[in-house]
């Protein structure tokens, strides 16, 4: 049991051009599609750039060098990061930095809270908490040394922080930790 067949006749309103259906074509809004497309296109290419540059972390544009002006102290770190990934902060010491058989370093609060300092390598001697952050004693046997802050941070912001070597300046920096 189907429905009644149609007492009138249907007829095809589509213009038809030699039998076949004619669409036609508006080639304004196509050139200003094609338009949109290549500058979509374009973004994404900017955006994968970008990211293979280090814009976005782990690049050539996230990593930063800082020094003391009497080369005491040279810090390596990224200066873009991203939430909960793992990076090292690399302080070198050079011959001005060590006093009496011994390296005295400051990092500040930011580094060890925002930043999530998990790990300093090797083990301090000694360590003192202060107001504003931890000054680490190290003994030092030579010329140069070095020490890794391995670093996790948790929240996306911007830090400021400072790494200062007794008897010498601070080095300020900021860390952009993103999501």
């Amino acid at each position: 049991m189907g429905s009644p067949p149609p007492k009138t006749k249907l007829g095809d309103t589509v213009p038809k051009v030699a039998g076949d259906i004619s669409v036609g074509e508006d080639l304004e809004f196509q050139r200003k599609w094609w338009r949109f497309e290549q500058i979509v296109w374009m973004l994404f290419l900017a955006v994968i750039v970008a990211d293979l540059l280090g814009l976005f972390g782990r690049g050539w544009l996230a990593k930063a060098e800082k020094h003391t002006s009497d080369d005491a102290l040279t810090l390596h770190y990224e200066r873009i990061e991203r939430t909960s990934t793992p990076s090292i902060m690399t302080l070198d010491f050079g011959p001005a930095a060590i006093h009496e058989g011994r390296v005295q370093v400051f990092v500040s609060n930011s580094i060890v809270k925002e930043l999530g300092a998990r790990r300093i390598s090797p083990q301090p001697q000694a360590s003192t908490i202060g107001d504003n952050g931890i000054t680490y004693t190290f003994p030092a046997t030579g010329g140069k040394m070095m020490i890794s802050i391995s670093l996790m941070p948790e929240l996306p912001a911007e830090n400021n922080f400072e790494v200062r070597v007794a008897g010498s300046t601070a080095i300020r920096g900021h860390v952009y930790v993103m999501p």
